[in-house]
């Protein structure tokens, strides 16, 4: 059995690399997905979903160099088993991961997000328009 989920979002903060005990480098990073429709009473909506993003080995370590905080990002992975937990509310939610096997950078650095400390000016990473997405 194979699963796989497409997402397209923005970072909601800067990614966090950390290593395992054997070396093996890993970051993870929240993306906000947004959903815009009018409702039956002509009223705009709005729904922001939030994944939490795991990307392991040299994927880890390009996207703790080239991520920031609001870029906007194409993640492609499994979603594991979403975990119940109790909100500060009160309310009942579900923590949406993903460990991510493709990560697209789509916008670039003067996109969605400052630069992070020790980025040159020189653009090394994939960047892609939204026009340019085949979807």
């Amino acid at each position: 059995m194979y699963q796989r989920v497409s997402l397209i979002g923005r970072l909601g903060r800067d990614p966090e690399m950390r290593y395992t005990p054997d070396g093996t480098p890993v970051t993870s990073f929240s993306v906000a997905t947004d959903r815009r429709w009018t409702d039956a009473s002509g009223q705009q909506q709005e729904r922001t979903v939030w994944f939490r993003v795991t990307a392991w080995r040299r994927l880890a370590e390009t996207c703790n160099q080239y991520l920031a905080k609001g870029r906007l990002v194409y993640v492609e992975g499994e979603l594991t088993e979403p975990k119940p937990f109790q909100g500060r509310d009160g309310e009942w939610r579900a923590s949406l991961d993903v460990t991510a096997r493709e990560v697209k950078f789509l916008s670039g650095r003067g996109e969605g997000g400052a630069p992070r400390a020790g980025e040159g000016g020189d653009e090394t990473a994939p960047i892609l328009d939204e026009e340019e997405i085949p979807f």
